[in-house]
C-alpha cells in the first residue's frame, strides 16, 4: 500500500529514495516510550507514522518531564520519541471516533499499541478484530509482563520491570546491593525487539500477503538481555553469581575486568591476561593468580591502587600500544567532543514551534546514508483535519 505523506515537501525528509519503508502507513496508538519508540524507528526507515492521541491530554509522555526543561509546553522526552510523526486526536470511547480508527486500520500497514492487557480488547481494536478488518495488517503489541500470569495486569513500567527481571539484582556491588540501569533500558530494548518482529512480519507479508501479530513485553526483553549470564546460571548448578566488592563490572568475569579510578577520572579494563598486566602495571606476582577468579576482590583492589597513581591518558599510552583492551570512562561532554563520535553524525536538529531542538538521529545507515528528518513532534491533533479529509473520516 502506498500512502503519500501530508505536506511531503515541507517535512524535510532526507534520503527518501533510500528509505526502505517509504509508502507504508503506521498507526501509533501507544504511549510513553516502548511502543512510540518502535514507531519512531519505522518512521526513520521511511514509513509514515500517524500518532493516535486523546483529544484532551494526548500522550501522557507530553507531560512526563525528566528535567524542568519545557519546549512548546511539552517534555523533551516527548519531542525525542515522537519526531517526524503526525497527530490525529481520537477519543476511542466515542463510537464515531472508534469507527474512524477502524477505517484507518483498514488502510494501514502496521498498528502498534501498548495498552494494559484487556484494555485493547474492550475497545474492540485488538488483533483479532484488526485482522478481520485488514488481513494484511501487521500488528505490534508490547506489555509490561506478557498477556497472562499474575503479573500481567501490573503496571508495565521500566524500573519495576528491571526489579522483577533480575537485571537490577545482577547489577551493583556485593556490599551496596541492587542497582538499576540508569536508563529506560527495558523500554528501549522492547522497542527494538518489537521493531525487528514487525519488520520480519512485513517481509513475510511481502511473500504471502498475510499480516500477523508481533508481541513482546518488558520482562521478556530483559530476560533475553541476560541470556548470556542466565544460561551460565542455568547450567552451572544454579550457583548465583558473585559480585565484586568494588571495581567489578560483571558478576561472572574474573579480574581485571572492571572500572578503576585514576588520578583524573576512570579507566575501564576488559578481558586481559594478568600476565600482561603484571609487566605493564609493574605489579610483581600478579600473574600468580592465573585465572583471576580466586581472591578476585583482592586482585581488583591491588590493580585499583596501582591505577590510581597515574592519569587516564597515561595508562592509555601504556596499555593501548600493548593491545590491552582499555578505555576511558567518558561523560557526555567528552563523548560529544570526541572526533569519532562527531564523525558518526548522530545528532540532528528538528523543528519546533518556538525554534529548534537538538536530538539524536537513527542509529543505522541505509545505502551509506543516515536517515534524518527535520520535522519535530506534532501538537495534539495537529494533522487531524487533514487526515480526516484524506481518509474520509467523520468525527462528528
Amino acid at each position: 500500500m502506498h500512502v503519500d505523506r501530508i505536506g511531503e515537501g515541507k517535512t524535510g525528509v532526507a534520503n527518501a529514495a533510500s528509505a526502505p519503508l517509504d509508502g507504508l502507513l503506521v498507526l501509533d496508538m501507544a504511549q510513553f516510550l516502548a511502543g512510540p519508540a518502535a514507531a519512531l524507528q519505522l518512521g526513520d526507515m521511511g514509513a509514515r507514522v500517524i500518532k493516535i492521541e486523546r483529544p484532551d491530554a494526548g500522550d501522557l509522555s507530553r507531560s512526563l518531564y525528566l528535567t524542568d526543561t519545557d519546549i512548546d509546553g511539552h517534555s523533551t522526552l516527548f519531542h525525542a520519541i515522537n519526531r517526524n510523526k503526525e497527530s490525529l486526536a481520537l477519543d476511542l470511547k466515542n463510537e464515531r471516533h472508534l469507527a474512524a480508527m477502524r477505517a484507518l486500520i483498514a488502510q494501514a500497514d502496521v498498528v502498534i499499541q501498548n495498552f494494559r492487557p484487556g484494555v485493547i480488547e474492550r475497545l474492540g481494536l485488538d488483533y483479532d478484530v484488526a485482522k478481520t478488518i485488514n488481513p494484511a495488517v501487521v500488528y505490534g503489541s508490547v506489555s509490561g509482563f506478557g498477556p497472562s500470569g499474575p503479573w500481567a495486569k501490573l503496571p508495565g513500567q521500566d524500573l519495576l520491570a528491571q526489579a522483577r527481571s533480575g537485571v537490577m539484582w545482577l547489577n551493583g556491588s556485593a556490599e551496596n546491593g541492587p542497582m538499576p540501569v540508569g536508563l529506560s533500558v527495558a523500554d528501549m530494548l522492547a522497542s527494538h525487539i518489537l521493531t525487528k518482529s514487525i519488520l520480519a512480519l512485513l517481509v513475510r507479508r511481502a511473500r504471502t500477503g498475510i499480516g500477523g501479530l508481533a508481541e513482546t513485553s518488558l520482562l521478556e526483553v530483559l530476560v533475553d538481555f541476560q541470556f548470556e549470564l542466565l544460561t551460565t546460571h542455568l547450567n552451572d548448578g544454579g550457583r548465583p553469581p558473585r559480585r565484586a566488592t568494588a571495581h567489578g563490572a560483571n558478576a561472572y568475569l574474573a579480574a581485571p575486568y572492571g572500572v578503576y579510578a585514576t588520578q583524573d577520572g576512570h579507566l575501564a579494563l576488559a578481558m586481559t591476561p594478568l600476565s600482561a598486566l603484571e609487566t605493564l602495571l609493574d605489579l610483581p606476582g600478579l600473574a600468580d593468580a592465573r585465572d583471576g577468579f580466586a581472591d578476585r576482590d583482592a586482585l581488583l583492589d591491588r590493580i585499583a591502587q596501582r591505577i590510581a597513581e597515574a592519569t587516564t591518558d597515561r595508562w592509555l599510552e601504556i596499555l593501548e600500544p600493548a593491545g590491552i583492551w582499555a578505555a576511558p570512562v567518558l561523560d557526555w561532554p567528552a563523548l560529544l567532543e570526541a572526533e569519532s563520535f562527531r564523525a558518526l553524525g548522530m545528532l540532528q536538529s528538528i523543528r519546533t514551534r518556538s525554534g529548534a531542538l537538538q536530538t539524536t538521529a537513527a542509529p543505522f545507515r541505509i545505502d551509506g546514508a543516515r536517515p534524518t528528518f527535520d520535522r519535530g513532534a506534532p501538537d495534539i491533533g495537529e494533522q487531524s483535519q487533514a487526515i480526516c479529509e484524506e481518509f474520509g473520516l467523520d468525527l462528528g
